[in-house]
């Protein structure tokens, strides 16, 4: 994918993967400026899959807030997808919490903004689902960022930004999604979760 342009995106450089996709930095072509692109590989985009990639978008877009990615635009080129993000540049939580854990000030200035971003998410009656070091990043301009809102559960209360019709939530009741090491004891038993799963993962890590 390297030197590969989408649209008129050009993609410079590989950032990561996950469950979800692989994520790139990429050059704007029309607009000069660096953004990130996570794209659903070919042999992950059965339909489901790409719902649930686009409804990630959906999520992140139904609210502007400094702590969570931004979102920019869902699009396809030559049937490979993908969401056009904020380029966020640091490190995961998981890179920089040591074993002895964080000063009382540094824990301070991570766990206001994260607790921000997270009630922020609910106020639109999203749950994320997998909150965890690895989809927290503290980037280089000191700001604490939300990523990954792939699993992200849209409660009754959501409105697609799209349409602005209530979205129903997806996955259905003994479906087993997140990571199992951050998961609420509801979350790891496949039962109806709601904000209190997400409030257990982050006091779990920080």
């Amino acid at each position: 994918m390297i030197g590969r342009t989408l649209n008129h995106y050009r993609i410079v450089e590989k950032l990561g993967s996950g469950g979800m996709g692989e994520v790139f930095a990429a050059e704007d072509t029309k607009l000069g400026r660096k953004v990130a692109l996570k794209v659903l590989p070919l042999e992950m985009a059965l339909p489901e899959r790409r719902e649930r990639f686009e409804r990630e978008a959906k999520s992140v877009a139904a609210f502007n807030h400094p702590n969570i990615v931004q979102v920019f635009s869902v699009e396809e080129a030559d049937g490979i997808h993908f969401i056009v993000m904020e380029l966020v540049r640091g490190r995961t939580l998981a890179e920089v919490i040591s074993r002895q854990g964080m000063a009382l000030s540094k824990f301070f200035e991570v766990a206001i903004p994260l607790a921000d971003a997270v009630a922020a998410a609910h106020g639109a009656d999203i749950t994320h689902r997998d909150l965890k070091p690895d989809n927290v990043m503290l980037g280089d301009d000191g700001r604490i960022k939300v990523l990954d809102f792939g699993l992200a559960k849209p409660g009754p209360g959501f409105v697609d930004v799209g349409s602005q019709v209530p979205t129903e939530a997806k996955t259905r009741e003994g479906a087993i999604v997140g990571t199992l090491a951050y998961m609420s004891p509801e979350q790891a038993e496949g039962k109806t979760v709601d904000a209190r799963s997400d409030f257990f993962a982050r006091d779990y890590f920080l």
